[in-house]
């Protein structure tokens, strides 16, 4: 009896090792995994300032800087508005012209519709 007990228990005993060493894989996996992630996170950071960088770069090199960009469609509507302000100045009294002629011209007339009751 002492030999099966004594087997038993170096069973439970194996059990328990195996299980200590299970749930330290699963610890080791789940390290190993957060290292992987964090140095994922880390790598796509650099990666998107790289991309950042280069952006800027291309954009300056291109299109200049943002003041530049303000300052030169600023400008280019200041001319749009002179242009216009020139049109409506050259066009003005003719038009005010054409619009009296219509309100002094007014030929009374009964509407279509008007049906005179007798």
């Amino acid at each position: 009896m002492t030999s099966q007990t004594q087997g038993i228990q170096q069973l439970l005993a194996a059990e328990k090792k195996a299980a200590e060493k299970v749930a330290e894989a699963r610890k080791r996996k789940a390290r190993r995994l957060k290292q992987a992630k964090d140095e994922a996170t880390e790598e796509i950071e650099k990666y998107r300032q790289e991309r950042e960088r280069q952006f800027k770069e291309f954009e300056a090199k291109h299109m200049g800087s943002r003041e530049g960009v303000a300052a030169k469609i600023d400008a280019d509507t200041r001319i749009k508005l002179a242009d216009m302000e020139r049109a409506i100045g050259s066009r003005k009294e003719p038009v005010i012209q054409e619009i009296l002629q219509y309100v002094y011209n007014i030929s009374p007339e009964i509407h279509k519709n008007y049906h005179h009751k007798q």
